[in-house]
């Protein structure tokens, strides 16, 4: 039972560095987006593209992934099998810095879809107070306000007062 528990805590903690991770890379794209091609044109370096891409934890062992479930070993290696596909991108293109800009864009599109697949297979990254990381972004906002976009929800799940059913007083 305790070998259970050792190889429960050991393979939350892999998830956990992984989700990490994968989280402040696209933290850092995301902070980093508009000026990274503009980096890249003006200095006509590539260090701008490729740190943003940078992992912190680069070696995991094929013992320690052995732990995760098939799903997310799945997950996690189209993570870094997309990840590694701008990185490589970045490091060799000859593409002007618009056409660069273009590539960017869907690649960074594919990123953020394989990202949501790995979050939803092994979960959000725990801080260090042991509460779930959990960023978010506001992506629509109505043109009503939330109060009066509820309100009539709320009336027709209200149950008819009275008791008997006919909503009469």
């Amino acid at each position: 039972m305790a070998r259970r528990k050792q190889a429960d805590d050991a393979a939350a903690r892999i998830r956990n560095l992984i989700a990490l991770d994968a989280a402040n890379i696209m933290r850092r794209l995301e902070a980093r987006q508009d000026e990274m091609i503009a980096l890249f044109s003006r200095l006509r370096s590539r260090e701008p593209l490729l740190s943003t891409l940078a992992t912190r934890f680069p070696t995991a062992t094929f013992q320690e992934l052995a732990r995760l479930t098939v799903r997310e070993q799945a997950v996690v290696n189209a993570f870094y099998e997309c990840l590694d596909e701008l990185r490589w991108y970045f490091t060799y293109t000859e593409d002007m810095p618009s056409t660069a800009q273009q590539s960017f864009t869907t690649r960074h599109r594919r990123l953020i879809e394989v990202h949501r697949a790995l979050v939803e297979a092994i979960g959000h990254p725990v801080g260090p107070d042991g509460q779930v990381v959990v960023d978010a972004e506001v992506v629509r906002r109505e043109e009503t306000g939330a109060a009066e976009a509820l309100a009539p929800v709320a009336r027709r799940v209200r149950p008819p007062r009275g008791g008997s059913g006919s909503g009469g007083r």
